[in-house]
């Protein structure tokens, strides 16, 4: 993995920093260097390995400690892999150890926050609301269980940096929904999200725009996202909106995890 070459090194840093603090669960303890997250939910970035720094033990010894801390939380062992990882032969000791790449991701950045037009029509309006009721709210639209629901609620509710939700709706039919984080002069989108049976409508564009104009008007400069590689229309939403990649990650999984 290679930081953008168009890229400014120091804001990819920067935002990379904003990333793993939108996503900091309270189960989460250092070990060597390493912060190791231990949220129940289902978002592996609250639940993984993040090398941040390269500490003093040996490789093996250390990622021997870690597989012991997660084996006794009763939870797989991730590793996020970035191009900030430390020490910078972790991807391929993974590789060797028989943990699997997974999850091939890209940050994309916006920068110089432009005010974006809102497409007129549609009888569609925008409503804000608190992290953790966006949590529920989410996670209905998502039909994801009750468990996970209460987890994303957790980690929103203790979050370091401050969250707010948005709905898209028409006549007061949820469409859509998403949330930024914002810390300093980055906005971080998460949790975009479109009702199955109203995609292909541009409404997670249309719910970018409504995110980005607020956090433009907070003072915010440039804004920066997750998604996946192989996420074509995803992709084609926020390639529309200005958004380029930055950088990437990917994740490690021990095989039969």
């Amino acid at each position: 993995m290679r930081v953008g070459a168009n890229s400014d090194s120091e804001l990819l840093a920067r935002i990379e920093d904003a990333g793993i603090n939108a996503s900091a669960p309270p189960q989460q303890r250092l070990l060597d260097g390493w912060l190791l997250r231990f949220s129940p939910g289902a978002a592996k970035r609250a639940r993984c390995i993040n090398a941040v720094a390269p500490g003093v033990l040996p490789l093996p010894d250390k990622l021997a400690r870690c597989e012991a801390v997660y084996a006794d939380a009763g939870l797989p062992v991730v590793a996020r892999i970035t191009p900030f990882s430390q020490p910078p032969s972790l991807d391929a000791a993974l590789e060797a150890r028989g943990y699997l790449r997974h999850d091939d991701t890209e940050v994309q950045l916006l920068c110089d926050l432009p005010l974006l037009a809102v497409p007129a029509g549609g009888g569609l309006s925008a409503e804000r609301i608190g992290p953790v009721r966006f949590a529920q709210i989410a996670g209905a639209l998502r039909q994801a269980p009750l468990a996970l629901r209460e987890a994303h609620a957790e980690r929103l509710a203790n979050a370091p940096v401050p969250f707010t939700g948005f709905l898209l709706k028409r006549d007061g039919e949820l469409l859509a929904c998403g949330q930024h984080a914002i810390e300093g002069d980055l906005v971080g989108l998460y949790d975009i999200y479109t009702a199955q049976a109203v995609r292909g409508q541009s409404l997670a564009g249309r719910l970018c725009i409504e995110m980005l104009n607020h956090a433009r008007s907070l003072g915010v400069r440039h804004a920066y996202l997750q998604v996946e590689a192989d996420n074509a229309p995803a992709q084609a939403v926020y390639r529309r909106l200005g958004f380029a990649k930055g950088y990437a990650y990917h994740y490690r999984i021990r095989e039969g995890a």
